[in-house]
């Protein structure tokens, strides 16, 4: 047997802790010295130690992994909730990095104002294109919303693209529209160019009209930090005596698997104010 210090230290957790569990009835010890009231613990207490904390830490209370662990769940049930609370947690922590590569994107707009360089916007015409493309709603034009739509559909067209056998597709190329719902929502278009006659069930097959004239700038880096890139085009437009006539296209040049390494070029239709 272990003496409560012991066992705490095996289990990895405090003495403290093993106190409480045991003044509300969740992990009894062993044994109690009926003379000094000393607890003690078997090593075989420690798998039930372990199903309570994994419990906890899927954000039961401490009443609810009593009623639970009544049940006698066995191993692969407490298993199979691990996993699910690690998914959980990944995706909290992966929506949370790109928040923050947002917030460093604002950051970095809000520090070059007034001194961001124009001088890479060109102005060239856009040709039609044959794409593939699938499209669904956003909430709004913001990254938060955009990322978690957009990137969803291109692995969907992608692989139903592979599935058909078609191959020499891409580069892709995103455009947006307003969902029409007086809201801010924003239809995605995920396409990929595509050569002729290529069909593909479930995906839609179209020519992409061009742009007779738009304004262009090239941004290296993930999307989450595309920001600064976007103003600058803009500041580009209206110095110019331009206006935008809609949505810009997204055209992606270069995708390693490294995001921050991507390129870019946003491309976005103009006239003469």
């Amino acid at each position: 047997m272990f003496t409560i210090g012991d066992f705490a230290r095996h289990g990895r957790v405090s003495v403290r802790m093993l106190r409480h569990y045991d003044a509300i009835g969740l992990l009894r010890p062993a044994r109690v010295d009926p003379h000094t009231g000393y607890r003690f613990y078997t090593a075989d207490q420690l798998a039930l130690l372990n199903r309570v904390i994994a419990l906890k830490d899927l954000g039961f209370t401490l009443e609810q992994v009593g009623a639970i662990l009544d049940e006698k769940f066995d191993a692969d049930e407490l298993r199979g909730m691990l996993r699910l609370r690690q998914a959980e947690l990944e995706a909290a922590l992966a929506e949370a990095r790109a928040r923050l590569a947002q917030v460093g994107a604002r950051l970095r707009a809000i520090e070059s104002e007034g001194r961001m360089s124009t001088q890479d916007v060109v102005v060239k015409k856009i040709p039609a294109v044959r794409v593939a493309e699938l499209s669904a709603t956003a909430a709004s034009f913001g990254p938060h919303d955009i990322g978690p739509v957009i990137g969803p559909l291109y692995d969907e067209l992608c692989g139903r693209l592979e599935a058909a056998g078609v191959t020499g597709f891409g580069p892709g190329i995103a455009y947006y529209e307003d969902a029409g719902k007086g809201d801010g929502s924003v239809v995605v278009h995920a396409a990929m160019t595509v050569p002729e006659g290529t069909v593909v069930e479930g995906v839609e097959v179209l020519v992409l009209p061009g742009i007779e004239e738009a304004a262009t700038v090239v941004h290296r880096g993930s999307m989450d930090t595309i920001l600064p890139t976007a103003q600058t085009l803009a500041l580009w437009i209206e110095a110019n005596g331009y206006r935008s006539r809609r949505f810009a296209r997204e055209l992606y040049l270069e995708c390693p698997e490294d995001r921050s390494r991507w390129v870019t070029e946003i491309q976005e239709a103009i006239d003469r104010a």
